[in-house]
């Protein structure tokens, strides 16, 4: 396995919010670590689809939201990318994290992008970023 860089680095924009509903402590953290470090402004991480829920009834607003597609709690966690997509016009980026991608519904899958465990949290952040494009002042700065 290659070696982590100490930052993630990527030409993309950084999230603001990042919503991460895992419910595997030590890729939950790892996944925390990586949009931090890629200059994600925040991060919530929830476990359950229950803390999902009122995370999202509490106001947040994700601009990528990282789904385990089973949770203790439930089986089927990529059902949170349908409640998500009734939310308005500006859905927020939808990944499906899991071991077992033939579980998702192909019309669910469709809704975002497929990582299956185990990756590497950095290379999965670095290829969300890099897919979203700076503006030309944005690119001066850097």
């Amino acid at each position: 396995m290659a070696t982590k860089s100490a930052e993630t680095k990527s030409a993309g924009k950084p999230f603001a919010h990042a919503l991460i509903v895992e419910d595997d402590a030590i890729l939950a953290m790892s996944l925390e670590d990586a949009f931090r470090r890629s200059g994600t402004h925040e991060v919530t991480v929830v476990s359950t689809m229950k803390a999902t829920m009122e995370a999202l009834n509490d106001g947040a607003k994700p601009d990528v939201i990282i789904l385990d597609v089973h949770l203790a709690d439930r089986d089927d966690g990529w059902a949170i990318a349908e409640l998500v997509s009734l939310l308005g016009a500006k859905l927020p980026k939808i990944v499906f994290s899991t071991g077992a991608p033939q579980d998702i519904p192909g019309e669910i899958a469709e809704m975002g992008t497929v990582f299956e465990k185990p990756y590497d949290p950095d290379v999965l952040v670095e290829k969300l970023t890099a897919s979203r494009r700076l503006g030309p002042f944005a690119k001066l700065r850097r």
